[in-house]
């Protein structure tokens, strides 16, 4: 059985399964999970899931928050790390560790965040990407990174995501973008030129996948950027497909396919990319 929320870090050791430390890892690299997306990347069963999820709640690892359903209804679990979550992942990469008074204010600014949507979308890119390597045993998502993560790697962009997939002997890196419909089309394609400095200064030359909320959000962003062409590799699918499979459309291009046939390479061993440790050798 648990123990008390209240319980002391130590004594809560004992229940933490290696599952447990993969699900208190993801919350703390992308934030916010919900309950179908733990669901899908981490369990068969959604009823097994949803119970140790309790579990870990009640030892205070993890917290949750959701919403009132527009029509009646409440929206599903969003799940954050607890205190206790936030002290364990702190001990675990030899950061400071936090004040429950810090980690209540991290889970109300999260559950306030006006970009909580955004996240969430961005998070299910890398959800579906887990699920589906989980359904193919040849299939890897290999690095997942947040905005955050990347941004701090590579400062140079500022992506909604990043990502290595590889599918048996191929692979891709990518960056991710994802749309919502909310901003203006030309500040969109605007994004593209800081890819564009990373690949001058020897950075990763790796696709730039947009991810549209609507067919016809697709359509008007091709019919804007064909005629130039796009400033580097770019690719579009809309949210309700899987982005393993043969959804992509190159900007230019006329045909759809998966997401390892577009094109990648991992940059110049510098030291600008942090893709390279200092002997030069590929790190993930």
């Amino acid at each position: 059985m648990p123990t008390p929320r209240s319980a002391g870090l130590l004594a809560i050791y004992p229940h933490i399964t290696n599952r447990d430390r993969r699900i208190l890892q993801l919350l703390d690299d992308h934030q916010v999970l919900t309950t179908d997306q733990i669901h899908r990347m981490l369990f068969r069963a959604r009823r097994t899931c949803q119970i140790r999820l309790n579990e870990l709640h009640a030892l205070d690892l993890v917290d949750r928050f959701r919403f009132a359903r527009d029509g009646g209804g409440s929206q599903p679990w969003h799940w954050t790390l607890g205190h206790n979550g936030h002290r364990f992942q702190a001990a675990a990469h030899r950061r400071p560790e936090p004040t429950a008074s810090t980690s209540r204010q991290l889970i109300q600014r999260m559950s306030a965040n006006p970009h909580l949507t955004h996240l969430l979308t961005a998070n299910e890119f890398g959800v579906r990407l887990a699920a589906h390597s989980r359904r193919h045993p040849g299939a890897r998502l290999q690095r997942w990174w947040s905005e955050a993560t990347a941004t701090a790697r590579f400062p140079t962009v500022r992506p909604d995501g990043h990502g290595v997939w590889r599918v048996g002997a191929a692979s891709v890196g990518y960056w991710l973008e994802v749309d919502t419909g909310s901003e203006p089309l030309g500040r969109v394609i605007a994004k593209l030129d800081r890819y564009a400095t990373l690949e001058r200064s020897g950075g990763p030359c790796y696709p730039v996948l947009f991810w549209l909320h609507s067919a016809a959000r697709e359509d008007h962003l091709h019919a804007l950027l064909r005629p130039a062409g796009a400033r580097v590799a770019a690719a579009t699918a809309v949210h309700d497909s899987d982005p393993a499979e043969a959804v992509w459309l190159p900007i230019g291009g006329i045909q759809r396919v998966p997401l390892v046939a577009l094109p990648s390479d991992h940059g110049a061993p510098t030291a600008a990319n942090a893709n390279f440790d200092d002997d030069g050798v590929f790190v993930l």
